[in-house]
């Protein structure tokens, strides 16, 4: 390249108003006439320190760019040390990823952005925008998402005449379903062409009821370094590669035209980063299985409990105890027990109640048998998360002690 070019912090608002500023350095980033941009929060309190760690202000290396196909975005992202990653977006990622989403729901519209955008799934509404031609909407949520202020920023959205769209995590998802006080959200949420649902493992009983209440819901799989979702209900979007090591349940990798071009500072293809992407493949950290021709998803590799040599994949766990009338979410992980290794412990929350323990055991334990079977169970009204809607592990470890 002639010159190379400068990675600087891009700052995400929180007052929905202000996003002009952010489209304008988006089209520009994904042009190449602008410097790469690292989007973080403007409330993050470690928003210096990822910028420092992935060097804002400095010049891209040789291999972390290229002339032809400008890397637009990098991408902060945790490893399991914690320290921040940062995922290099080419614009020829970022734009494939976007046609393809509109090719698969139908045709480009308008966005309502609604989560963060300064992660992934949030930021990629912006680009959807971009690509479309359309000004998205912003929901406001500075004191918190409710009904309410979504169908403030939707209804506006819905009168105009294009094919609408926005993107959510199951936990909005069901504050919408759940409101019974403002039911404005849902006859809003009905009203969208299609809704994306990612950013975590969504339940399937949550799935049912948004359907029935005549949701258009689409399930998305896919991280930072695939540009968000590139599988939507199980099934990859056009030129993207799912292969799943063997024996099934095993590691997911992708391939195709939204993936990332590396990470940050990592030229050497002997770190454990760079090896992730090999040969046009991102091994990620996911297991998963086909299933009647669609990938499921059965969560984290690292997350995987052995209890008493017994391998159990807590999404199964986490299915088995929603599908109870009781339970309206779930999360499942492993606690360190003294004499089976780990022993399983189960988060929920329920619909109505306090929820009969013994009857969840029986359940899990008819379906899947007793290593699967919760040793410990906590209630909570509602899971700790972070991130995009992801149940904070780490704090529910803290919870059982």
């Amino acid at each position: 390249m002639s010159s190379a070019r400068e990675l600087r912090t891009l700052t995400i608002p929180r007052d929905p108003g202000e996003l002009t500023a952010v489209l304008a350095e988006l089209r520009n980033a994904l042009d190449g006439t602008g410097p790469a941009l690292l989007p973080l929060a403007a409330d993050d309190p470690a928003a210096e320190e990822t910028a420092r760690a992935l060097g804002a202000g400095e010049p891209l290396a040789a291999v972390e760019d290229s002339e032809s196909d400008p890397t637009s975005l990098v991408i902060a992202t945790s490893g399991s040390t914690g320290a921040p990653k940062g995922v290099l977006l080419p614009a020829s990622a970022l734009r494939a990823s976007a046609r393809s989403t509109h090719d698969r729901l139908g045709g480009p519209g308008q966005w309502l952005l609604a989560m963060p955008a300064h992660h992934i799934a949030g930021i990629q509404v912006l680009i959807r925008s971009i690509v479309a031609g359309h000004t998205p909407r912003a929901v406001d949520a500075r004191e918190g998402f409710t009904a309410e202020v979504f169908a403030d920023a939707a209804e506006p959205l819905l009168g105009t005449e294009h094919r609408h769209y926005t993107a959510l995590v199951p936990t909005q998802l069901g504050r919408l379903l759940d409101a019974a006080s403002d039911p404005r959200g849902l006859r809003a949420l009905r009203t969208f062409d299609a809704v994306l649902l990612g950013g975590a493992a969504a339940a399937p009983d949550l799935l049912e009821r948004a359907r029935a209440a005549g949701v258009n819901v689409v399930t998305t799989y896919g991280m930072s370094e695939t540009a968000g979702g590139c599988v939507y209900d199980g099934t990859p979007l056009p030129g993207v590669g799912v292969h799943i090591d063997s024996p099934e349940p095993g590691r997911i990798s992708l391939s195709g035209p939204t993936l990332a071009r590396g990470y940050r500072h990592s030229p050497s293809s002997h770190t454990p980063e760079r090896a992730a992407f090999e040969a046009g493949w991102f091994r990620t950290g996911d297991v998963g299985q086909w299933r009647d021709g669609h990938l499921e998803v059965l969560g984290r590799a690292d997350d995987m409990i052995v209890t008493g040599a017994v391998k159990v994949v807590p999404a199964v766990v986490e299915r088995a105890l929603t599908e109870h009338p009781d339970v309206r979410e779930a999360c499942v992980l492993g606690g360190p027990d003294p004499e089976w290794g780990q022993a399983v412990l189960a988060a929920v929350v329920p619909e109505r109640g306090a929820p009969d323990e013994r009857e969840l055991r029986r359940r899990v334990r008819q379906r899947l048998g007793a290593a699967a079977t919760p040793k410990r169970f906590v209630v909570l009204d509602e899971l700790p998360l972070r991130g995009p809607g992801k149940p904070d592990k780490r704090a529910l470890l803290e919870l059982f002690g």
